[in-house]
């Protein structure tokens, strides 16, 4: 077992998968996801840990490094058989956690086995987390799947300084009471020192639910001018709950789309598309939370009524494949493919389908070119913790061009007030939001709102979240 060290970051997955070749063999590849890309740059320069499942049931190698995230961090695989990943990630995690807190948009299954699983797999994690952390460490827990191991750790290691940051929405007190195990939760959240959402709007559920739910205190002290953080006093401890919305390395973004070889990717895009005059772009997993069969209604409409062309307009859709083994991402997939093979029948001419759909994962830079040659990108989730892609496409375009319809029912909406904000349920506004900016493109008003939107996410990007995160978990003078 290598040292003890100084920080140590759990979350569910590591930041590598466990693939196997054609040849039988296995390897270590870099994991997908805006998780490893937000919490990696974090690590840069310490000597850390990560501890996580590898990816694959019974997979249990000794610690090892990897580039993913440098050779000065120790990756600890904790092992999980077929029933546990069934059990933990996609039942409680997946089939009750995850729609519970995306506003029921599935209806959440409450199974008591699961539940148990989970509770075990927590512990599991916690157990991994505190054999490796030094006296004193600093251990930053990541999302959903993880909310037991904070005050689980607590107990094995009252000496850490635990944090913990949610990636998904943090619903409404009234929606969140449904969850059997609701108290153990919050419960398991206040065990870290700090717990951080994405908005102010999740913080103020989580301190709502800590004083209905724990008959703890709340002190609403805000700092700053964009983490408000308040206090939640039980069990003679003080946790500090806030706001960090999470962002993308905007530079790295900046730099893709500034490089010639992604332009001229671009353009062979284009020409690959028929040359349209305006190139509709939508970019998610392929979750039912992600409101692609809402974009996918409005651009059917504008192509029925005409003021869509499919001879000189196209829409690519990339869906990457997620969770197929969960039975309402199944029924999501055979509804936007049948969604795209009627547009399609309806409109597409002899080799120029009207909507392009590319159901797999993309490479960096094909994504960036994607981001280059598409004119309007349609981020439309019916709820999200933040929704990156937005920022990505942003930060991609060099010159302020182009133009973002953006769900307000999305982190990033708080921040990208320059964007086309639209209510993803109101078909009618999604259709003239799509309308008017292809409409616009070009326009002073849309280069004037493009240039704000450039200015917020290059201001505000992944390395001052972390910096913002990791300063407020630093004890204060007064504990």
């Amino acid at each position: 077992m290598p040292e003890p060290v100084e920080f140590v970051v759990v979350a569910n997955r590591l930041p590598v998968d466990l693939v196997t070749d054609d040849d039988g063999g296995s390897r270590w590849q870099a994991a997908p996801g805006g998780l490893v890309s937000a919490v990696a740059p974090a690590l840069a320069g310490r000597r850390a840990a990560w501890v996580g499942w590898p990816g694959v049931p019974d997979a249990a190698p000794e610690p090892f490094a990897d580039d993913a995230v440098g050779p000065e961090v120790t990756l600890y695989p904790v092992r999980l058989d077929a029933d546990e990943v069934a059990a933990h990630y996609e039942g409680a995690s997946n089939a009750t956690l995850w729609p519970l807190y995306h506003d029921l948009i599935a209806a959440p299954v409450y199974d008591r086995g699961w539940w148990a699983t989970h509770r075990a797999v927590n512990r599991r994690f916690a157990e991994a987390a505190a054999a490796v952390a030094a006296e004193g460490a600093t251990v930053w827990v990541q999302d959903y799947q993880c909310q037991l191991v904070p005050s689980m750790l607590r107990e094995l290691r009252p000496d850490l300084r635990i944090g913990f940051f949610l990636h998904i929405p943090f619903p409404p007190v009234e929606l969140f009471r449904q969850l059997p195990w609701r108290r153990e939760v919050v419960e398991g959240l206040l065990g870290a020192d700090l717990v951080g959402f994405h908005t102010p709007g999740g913080a103020a559920n989580f301190r709502r639910l800590a004083q209905q739910l724990c008959a703890a205190g709340i002190d609403d002290a805000p700092i700053g001018l964009r983490e408000a953080i308040g206090e939640v006093h039980h069990g003679g401890r003080t946790v500090r709950v806030g706001a960090f919305p999470i962002s993308i390395d905007s530079a790295t973004f900046a730099r893709r789309g500034a490089d010639p070889d992604t332009a001229a990717r671009a353009r062979e895009l284009r020409t690959e598309l028929g040359d349209p005059a305006t190139v509709l772009l939508g970019v998610d997993r392929l979750d039912y939370t992600k409101g692609i069969e809402v974009r996918l209604d409005a651009v059917g409409e504008l192509l029925d009524s005409g003021r869509l062309d499919p001879r000189d307009t196209v829409f690519v859709q990339v869906a990457t494949p997620s969770r197929e083994r969960v039975d309402a991402y199944r029924r999501t997939r055979e509804r936007v493919e049948r969604t795209v093979g009627r547009i399609n029948g309806e409109h597409a001419g002899i080799g120029r389908p009207a909507i392009h759909y590319v159901h797999r994962s993309l490479p960096h830079d094909e994504l960036a070119a994607l981001y280059l040659a598409a004119d309007v990108a349609l981020v439309t989730p019916l709820r999200d913790g933040m929704n990156l892609v937005a920022k990505e496409y942003v930060a991609t375009r060099p010159d302020d061009s182009g133009d973002l319809v953006l769900s307000e029912f999305t982190g990033a909406a708080e921040e990208l007030t320059a964007a086309r904000l639209v209510n993803p349920h109101d078909l009618d506004g999604v259709v003239t939001a799509i309308a008017d900016a292809v409409a616009g493109l070009g326009s002073e008003d849309s280069r004037r709102r493009m240039a704000q939107l450039s200015a917020q996410v290059a201001e505000h990007d992944v390395a001052r979240w972390a910096e913002a995160f990791l300063t407020a978990l630093e004890p204060s003078d007064v504990e």
